[in-house]
């Protein structure tokens, strides 16, 4: 194991390293939140991909691919769905309207009504992804290391909330373009074939496994659409997403690059599930499906591509947890900070906003690591993350996208009415049921379309100055006035 660990050691002091070299690049609010809204076609699709295709969809995928064979493939298929929805159909808008979050969107198209509550609802789900990809460490290290939960967390989390907080998004997009290229060696070029081959082949595997395991529809036409409901959607709205579109040079590296990165994660899906089901004919009877990644690579990877591969699992892991990390912080900070700030304050004065940014990855940083500590269900934290998410800001923002009667009231009661329908139906109906986001989104699409259609229409001025917006051709917006230089 010695030149393992020496593989994963180096490749976790190359991330710190990145992070130093990212605070040196990052002296603006523009460029330590979005990268300077420069990234080309390649660096833009490496760090899409990365940053969704968590460890959720690479030890949870094999894990499916454990479960129901190849059917498994199902839960990471439908993010590639969302990521290729989002780019064909709507990042170009977004890239144009030149914001930093969500509810800037929603404040500029229905004329700042939405902000703080779509804000707190953001957060909410930013803080849960963080929380569950820096649970998924403890799996990971436990398997390298043999380190217990509580500190393969805190050891896990720092590395990623030190990188995060010195060089924000910079740091972010390098660390991840690392992390792509260490994910695509290691499981689609190395694991994938060595995982077939250990099991004896494709036809060795039909003649162990159920037919079952190779039906494409296996894990149930239920389960499929609430995968599309929650995961398709969830990328279409997500603050992690949307931030990673701002970052594009130009609208069209958003809608190609992001093409380029949706289709490979329909490639990523399968191979997981393959991996998974080649693994259920090595180990048929694992405790938990989910062990099943960790189990394939110790047990049959040669030394040296073992630790290639758990730090392509690692890189999986810190990818979505920095992405989920940043977006947390600016949510928090531009959203609901600067606002109650200005609320309390009424005279603006000169702060620097990147130190700011900064102080706020950091606290976020320690509360998802205390967070990740007391909770243990990945699963759970996730669905409650995406619930949310879907049900309570789904309908407003596409909405806001695609009808023009939409009204700021109307968005606030959806959101309301979305987010609480879906707490309450999850504390009756148990956590990950799928009636929850059913009906919380139905709920919500009822009460945006009546209060929208029973207020007045939104004031003609903010919605010219949203179309402005979306033709790209107004400025770039500061969420607060700009203090003077001295």
């Amino acid at each position: 194991m010695a030149v393992d660990y020496i593989v994963i050691v180096v490749y976790l002091a190359g991330m710190l390293a990145m992070g130093w070299w990212g605070m040196r690049r990052a002296k603006s609010k523009s460029e330590f939140l979005v990268a300077g809204r420069r990234l080309g076609p390649a660096m833009y699709s490496g760090t899409m991909a990365a940053i969704v295709l968590g460890g959720a969809s690479t030890i949870g995928g094999v894990g499916l691919g454990y479960q129901y064979g190849l059917s498994g493939a199902w839960m990471v298929v439908t993010i590639g769905l969302g990521l290729l929805a989002l780019s064909v159909f709507f990042s170009a808008r977004i890239a144009r309207l030149k914001v930093y979050t969500v509810s800037e969107m929603l404040d500029l198209r229905y004329g700042g009504k939405a902000g703080v509550i779509s804000g707190v609802v953001m957060w909410a789900y930013t803080l849960m992804l963080a929380v569950t990809s820096t649970i998924a460490y403890a799996t990971i290290f436990d398997v390298l290391f043999d380190v217990n939960r509580t500190l393969a967390i805190i050891l896990g989390g720092s590395i990623v909330v030190a990188y995060s907080t010195l060089g924000g998004m910079w740091s972010i997009t390098l660390t991840d373009m690392v992390q792509f290229v260490v994910k695509t060696i290691g499981v689609l070029l190395l694991l994938l074939p060595i995982a077939v081959v250990k099991a004896g082949g494709f036809s060795e595997m039909k003649a162990q496994l159920p037919t079952s395991y190779f039906d494409p529809l296996g894990v149930g036409g239920e389960t499929i659409f609430t995968y599309v409901l929650i995961y398709t959607f969830g990328m279409l709205i997500g603050q992690d997403i949307w931030q990673r579109v701002f970052t594009a040079r130009s609208d069209r590296t958003a809608k190609w690059g992001g093409t380029v990165a949706g289709t490979y994660c329909l490639a990523y899906a399968v191979a997981g599930a393959i991996i998974g089901t080649a693994a259920k004919v090595l180990y048929p009877d694992l405790a938990s499906a989910d062990d099943a990644f960790a189990t394939i690579v110790k047990d049959e990877l040669p030394i040296g591509v073992r630790g290639l591969v758990l730090a392509a699992a690692l890189a999986a892991v810190m990818s979505t947890s920095s992405g989920a990390l940043i977006a947390c912080a600016t949510v928090a900070n531009n959203d609901i900070w600067s606002r109650l700030r200005g609320v309390v304050q009424k005279t603006e004065e000169a702060h620097d906003e990147v130190k700011g940014n900064r102080a706020f990855i950091l606290v976020m940083g320690v509360a998802v690591i205390c967070a990740a500590i007391a909770l243990n269900d990945v699963v759970e934290a996730l669905t409650v993350a995406y619930n949310l998410l879907v049900g309570g800001l789904l309908v407003p923002i596409l909405g806001g996208l695609l009808w023009k009667r939409g009204t700021a009231q109307g968005a606030l009661a959806a959101v309301a009415v979305g987010g609480l329908a879906v707490i309450g139906l999850m504390a009756g109906y148990g956590i990950l049921a799928n009636e929850p986001v059913y009906y919380g989104l139905l709920a919500s699409l009822a009460v945006y379309v009546a209060v929208s259609l029973a207020t007045r229409p939104t004031d003609e001025a903010i919605l010219a100055a949203w179309r402005e917006r979306l033709a790209g051709r107004a400025p770039e917006s500061t969420s607060e006035p700009v203090p003077a230089h001295h």
